[in-house]
């Protein structure tokens, strides 16, 4: 794909990259090997080695409160899942324009392939294709928290490559298994039992991305993905070895470069998570860079609950001397609003979770 440079990638100062970008001090890397370790087919394994766990649990939650991100290496997610899913990518996103635009996304359907040259919010230099983890997939019809009636909808896969759509429903399950994992482990460094968050996710609203940068003439002046929070619950995400992944340090805001790792994920935790913790962890700014020399593919998988969802601070992380700071939104109409901005330019602003920050007074 060849996109046209043009000066509307960049909007407005804060947009545009910082000359100098950190690789030292980067996010955490978390070895997941003491979980692997565990017997692979009990359900339970994880409550029940809660002590086994514990040093691992630790640097989770370290993790979750310092950054907001953590590498995880020695993860026991077969690499051939990966590898074959973006040996499938490749091949589609080399089609012929015409070919890939069979399948595009839109109003009608938020599921199928898009490139940034011919969005409303022409910001990011990419191409990508979205896939929901389970079809059809349950969304609301309108934001409008009066609004019950719910839109189905089902992705839409090219007839080429042929093994292409086999591929992202078996990385699509593979994903899915281990984010419940993650899940209790986060549960856990929360002091939570470890399947306290698995309940919100029985159903889910999960969808995953495969992300194409092509090189770009003026790498300084445009980005793959502007500067960004992730509304959902957690993202694992996969990427090449070409990099360009940059999250905002929490202890002096500064830009840092997270270094590929060979078979490595990288999982921030989101929106809801930071709800559900009652600001004990924070979901994070992160945007992605891009460079002349070569294109870059990644894949994130957006771990998100059901649409009926209602997300608030969890009783057990609040209290006396601990106040909800979060007053309840539904997580459907929050996620319907986000995607409508995809489409079309709005006359309010994007929903954040702070709009629903609660004043809390001192005594």
């Amino acid at each position: 794909m060849a996109l046209k440079f043009n000066s509307a990638f960049i909007q407005d100062e804060e947009h545009r990259p910082k000359p100098h970008i950190s690789e030292a001090g980067g996010i955490p890397v978390i070895d997941l090997s003491p979980l692997v370790a565990l017997t692979r087919d009990d359900d339970d394994r994880i409550e029940r080695s809660k002590e086994a766990l514990a040093g691992l649990v630790a640097e989770v939650g370290a993790a979750c409160k310092a950054w907001g991100f953590f590498q995880i290496v020695n993860h026991g997610v077969p690499p051939e899942l990966l590898d074959r899913l973006l040996a499938v990518a490749r091949e589609f996103f080399a089609l012929p324009l015409e070919e890939k635009r069979r399948v595009r996304r839109g109003e009608e359907n938020p599921l199928g392939y898009y490139d940034t040259e011919h969005t409303k919010n022409v910001r990011d230099w990419k191409e990508v294709f979205d896939f929901a983890s389970k079809e059809p997939t349950k969304i609301p019809a309108t934001a409008d928290p009066g609004e019950e009636k719910v839109d189905l909808f089902w992705n839409q896969w090219p007839d080429y490559p042929p093994e292409f759509r086999k591929a992202c429903e078996e990385y699509a399950k593979g994903m899915e298994k281990f984010a419940h994992q993650l899940l209790e482990l986060i549960s856990l460094s929360l002091g939570l039992p470890a399947k306290r968050l698995s309940g919100f996710f029985k159903e889910n609203m999960s969808f995953l991305r495969l992300n194409h940068y092509p090189e770009c003439p003026e790498p300084r002046l445009a980005l793959g993905v502007g500067r960004h929070k992730d509304g959902g619950a957690l993202t694992i995400l996969a990427q090449d070895d070409v990099g360009g992944l940059d999250v905002k340090r929490k202890s002096d805001g500064e830009w840092v470069r997270v270094k590929p790792i060979p078979n490595s994920y990288i999982i921030n935790v989101g929106d809801i998570v930071q709800v559900w913790s009652n600001d004990a962890y924070e979901s994070v700014e992160h945007r992605v860079s891009v460079n002349s020399a070569r294109d870059r593919f990644s894949v994130p998988f957006f771990f998100n609950p059901p649409h009926h969802t209602n997300v608030r601070p969890l009783k057990e992380l609040t209290g006396e001397g601990r106040p909800a700071r979060y007053e309840e939104y539904n997580w459907g109409q929050f996620f319907k609003a986000r995607k409508n901005s995809n489409f079309k330019k709005l006359v309010v602003e994007n929903v954040q979770i702070s709009h629903f920050k609660k004043t809390l007074l001192a005594n």
